[in-house]
């Protein structure tokens, strides 16, 4: 039996890099890499000891390109951007080469347009989407926590997810797109200072905090309430009564950017300056400091009848690494056979034990349980030991 065909797209850029090494981590070898820059990609090619790899010329903007690209693959893990402007570019691509995707964001949008578009249930081909850091572990980590973590019953959930870490291109212009674009029907991508309350959407329900300390993360931070699309799903699933998110900005210069491209974008502004603006805030803001990444989920509920919580913690040097482990792993379980034919989320599919024990004993991230889970995982421990 023939080796399946593993295509990367944006095998150079700092998400596809370390997909690249990710794959090769759970065993695939031979890989397509695809790029714009012919060097660059050799260069990763060449990490490849057994030099098995080939590389390929493509641009997810050009279709000949793109085409050339996908034909022959029996999976396509997109790793180029920006998301909320290529949509469903890339899958449809790989649906027409008779390939199944892996797309480490995709949202909302590229669901629309797949449900719109192809069908890939009649072509027996899987469509995974938000296979990435945010979104993707996002809500993976919380569902795993709930199964895990010890509660009875869990009622409601608060997130703080940031970091302190270069700017890619991709990651500027979502950033800036998500402003407009971005979520369901059309509408951004979600809604700041809103929050769940009593299981629904309520906006202005949380405030901004410029100044204030996380015991997740090192030194002063602000903070903002933000609720996603994928937020609200979460809490839906879940069937949380209360759910805060903040995404945590722990550098002045990005987050002083940040607060102005709402009114740069609406006054004009030239959208590629301002990406450029924001990834030397980042840099400014990284300047003799060492990169990191936070995902800090605490749960209440009830255990045992009582009032009790249950909290994780995931600390990264990237979240690009985090989003490729994740797009590697979700990549891995379709070539397996574990996920069906159909558009899905990654954190439908994915299963949250096998993700946890990659990032666990491939070194890509250190995780802290508290209160019940901690509890829980040490019963488990010598329940295992025992055995």
């Amino acid at each position: 039996m023939n080796k399946p065909v593993i295509g990367v797209l944006g095998a150079s850029g700092a998400v596809g890099r370390a997909a690249v090494r990710e794959l090769r981590a759970l065993g695939h070898t031979g890989l397509r890499l695809g790029g714009r820059t012919a060097s660059a990609l050799r260069a990763v090619a060449e990490e490849d000891p057994a030099g098995h790899d080939e590389t390929v010329w493509a641009d997810a903007t050009a279709p000949d390109g793109l085409r050339a690209f996908t034909e022959g693959c029996d999976i396509v893990l997109n790793c180029v951007g920006p998301t909320y402007r290529l949509r469903a570019t890339v899958a449809f691509a790989a649906l027409d080469a008779g390939a199944h995707c892996v797309d480490v964001a995709g949202d909302d949008p590229a669901a629309e347009d797949l449900d719109k578009g192809s069908d890939p249930v009649r072509d027996g081909r899987a469509v995974v989407l938000s296979a990435g850091a945010l979104p993707g572990l996002s809500s993976l980590l919380p569902r795993w926590l709930t199964t895990r973590g010890g509660l009875d019953a869990a009622t409601a959930l608060t997130a703080y997810c940031g970091g302190l870490e270069t700017c890619s291109p991709t990651v500027a212009h979502d950033l800036m797109l998500s402003l407009s674009s971005g979520g369901a029907d059309g509408a951004a991508y979600g809604e700041a200072l809103a929050a769940v309350r009593g299981g629904r959407r309520v906006s202005r329900a949380l405030r901004t905090d410029e100044d204030t300390a996380h015991e997740a993360f090192p030194g002063r931070v602000a903070v903002q309430p933000y609720l996603s699309g994928e937020s609200e799903r979460l809490a839906t699933v879940l069937g949380l009564d209360r759910l805060d998110w903040y995404n945590v900005h722990p550098g002045p210069a990005v987050r002083a950017l940040l607060n102005l491209l709402p009114g740069r974008l609406a006054a004009g502004d030239d959208p590629d300056a301002l990406a450029e603006r924001l990834m030397l805030a980042a840099d400014l803001d990284l300047a003799g400091r060492s990169p990191y990444y936070v995902m800090d989920f605490e749960l209440s509920g009830t255990a045992s009848g009582a009032p009790a919580t249950a909290g994780l913690t995931l600390r990264a040097a990237s979240s690009y690494r985090l989003t490729a482990a994740v797009g590697a792993l979700a990549a891995d379980a379709v070539l397996r056979g574990r996920v069906g034919a159909g558009v899905h989320f990654a954190c439908d599919v994915l299963d949250p034990d096998t993700v946890m024990g990659h990032l666990r004993s491939h070194g890509v991230a250190d995780l802290r349980l508290t209160g019940t889970a901690a509890e829980a995982e040490q019963v488990e421990q010598v329940e295992e030991g025992v055995l």
